[in-house]
């Protein structure tokens, strides 16, 4: 969040392999068996748990945020694209996005909050807070950033909220580049470096 605070979600790994071994043992048994039956009501109460569990932490924690803040802003996220990422599918598909924005949303305007919804292709995730410096797309395995215009070092989901947090209450990315005292250096200057750095065989 803005404000630094992070939310752990539940751990779902040890219901959901439970389940996977379970679907396999299902795929061995015999139609309409009793134990196959056994089997299939596990199943069922296994993913009734993890539902259970998803929907506690999912309102939970939207009242917490409506009960501490008056404007709620959220980033409408491409879901179908994020999940296409086979190593964070299933952990994503889990988490229940959707339904903690519908929440958030209701709860808003049950108790009179703002809630916003900025766009999607705002780049939240590719500016430095500090200077607007913009350093384009980076690889999800890249946690902590390095500017290379003011030197500062962004957590990046921190400073992707607090962009966030400024696009959705109506500023744009580079309203604290007046009056800073860090430049940013143009693309050529850059291209420059690399082609001496090459020369010297460095």
């Amino acid at each position: 969040m803005s404000n630094g605070e992070k939310a752990l979600s539940p751990n779902y790994s040890k219901p959901g392999r439970k389940i996977r071994k379970l679907q396999r043992k299902l795929a061995r048994q015999q139609k309409d068996s009793k134990r196959r039956n056994k089997t299939r009501l596990r199943i069922a109460k296994l993913h009734n748990r993890i539902a259970e569990t998803r929907k506690d932490f999912s309102h939970k924690l939207s009242t917490k945020i409506i009960n501490d803040n008056q404007v709620i802003v959220l980033e409408d996220l491409n879901v179908s694209g994020i999940v296409k990422n086979r190593r964070l599918s299933r952990v994503i598909s889990l988490q229940g996005w959707r339904k903690f924005r519908n929440l958030c949303k209701a709860k808003s305007e049950k108790f009179n909050r703002d809630f916003r919804v900025i766009d999607r292709w705002q780049p939240t995730s590719q500016i430095c807070l500090c200077c607007g410096f913009r350093w384009g797309k980076i690889d999800l395995s890249v946690r902590s950033i390095l500017c290379l215009s003011c030197g500062t070092e962004q957590e990046r989901d921190e400073n992707a909220s607090k962009n966030i947090e400024m696009v959705g209450m109506g500023h744009r990315h580079d309203l604290k580049r007046t009056g800073n005292d860090c430049k940013t250096v143009s693309a050529a200057s850059y291209c420059e470096l690399s082609r001496i750095t090459d020369l010297q065989g460095r």
